[in-house]
């Protein structure tokens, strides 16, 4: 068989098990709404709001590098427990981006108000009492923390093979969260510090502990080496490229607030790079009225964007060649390398 052909196939095995979690997800869901809307119909408000973000749609990259984990390890594809592992990767994600958009103030995810919002404005046009921003985040609020409490009931099917590796994902999860939160409060450049956050916000979150658990599932703990060293370079990658779509993208494409992290003074890992290299950019951070229009012109004029292109270029090189001598399954180095490349210079 030929390594395109070898591509198609295993491309064609991972899809169907991607569609088997997520029928898995929703199914689940509704079976979660119907049983406590029993109980009182506002009890499925949280179900509700984690639904609609699911059937919204995504990249669904966690998953997807899961489970590519686990059949590049050579897993078995009718394998129960993976594809639950899988669900639970996607609502970990479900709970982040619910509590981010909080944190963020964001009104718009996936082309839809954000579950603060909606609920916000649902206490306003029903003139409920107290305070509907307050109230609307804390129907955010509960509804992240319940996908959290749904990735945990199924990644149980993954354990004990997957228990380490699930604690350490959610725990770098929540402190690159914080990490977060505090450098948008500072708001200096510290290069440093944007690479961590990045590394524990994505290139843990969303590539290398997937992968890992994939293989893990799969019995295969001689891969965690390669697959850290792909997942952190590719992961990165992938953090880089989403700093550059949010400084120059626009929000009908993207399907949430393009520039949000400029209004928000997030100090992504690509503006602390140009305040490191660009005095003009560095001046703008330091102007008490640093308008994220004026900030973003700067970041256009300086060589920021053409100096982090070439650099996710090298970390996608880097990530590839840390797989070159892993012992996968036939055509899973060449999909693996195709991974990096889709996430790296993704469009939205």
């Amino acid at each position: 068989m030929s390594v395109a052909a070898d591509i198609v196939s295993v491309r064609d095995v991972r899809n169907e098990m991607m569609k088997r979690a997520e029928t898995a997800a929703l199914e689940f869901l509704e079976k979660e709404y119907k049983r406590w809307y029993a109980v009182d119909p506002e009890a499925g408000a949280t179900i509700e709001s984690i639904a609609d973000l699911m059937r919204a749609g995504g990249k669904r990259v966690r998953p997807e590098f899961c489970l590519s984990g686990y059949l590049a390890a050579g897993g078995d594809p009718e394998g129960h427990a993976i594809v639950s592992a899988a669900v639970a990767l996607e609502f970990l994600h479900a709970s982040a981006l619910i509590h981010d958009d909080v944190f963020d103030e964001s009104a718009v995810r996936r082309g839809a108000p954000t579950v603060h919002v909606k609920y916000s404005e649902l206490h306003r046009s029903r003139g409920w009492q107290g305070e509907s921003p307050r109230f609307g985040e804390s129907v955010a609020v509960l509804a992240g923390d319940l996908a959290l409490v749904y990735a945990d009931i199924f990644m149980a099917d993954a354990m004990p093979a997957a228990t380490a590796a699930w604690g350490d994902v959610r725990a770098e999860l929540m402190v690159g969260q914080h990490l977060d939160v505090v450098a948008a409060a500072r708001y200096s450049g510290n290069p440093r510090l944007s690479r961590t956050i990045a590394q524990l916000k994505s290139g843990n979150y969303t590539i290398h502990r997937p992968l890992l658990i994939g293989a893990l599932v799969a019995g295969r703990s001689d891969l965690s080496a390669p697959f850290e060293a792909y997942g952190l370079a590719v992961g990165e990658a992938f953090q880089l490229r989403d700093d550059l779509l949010d400084m120059f993208g626009d929000t009908d494409t993207l399907g949430k607030p393009a520039q949000l992290d400029l209004e928000r003074h997030k100090m992504t890992l690509v503006l602390s790079l140009a305040i490191e290299r660009d005095p003009a950019v560095r001046a703008l951070i330091d102007a008490p009225d640093a308008a994220p229009a004026r900030l973003q012109q700067a970041l256009l004029d300086s060589d920021t964007a053409r100096e982090v292109e070439k650099h996710i270029g090298e970390l996608v090189a880097r990530g590839g060649a840390a797989l070159a001598d892993a012992d996968l399954e036939p055509g899973w180095h060449e999909e693996l390398l195709a991974l990096a490349d889709a996430v790296a210079y993704r469009d939205k």
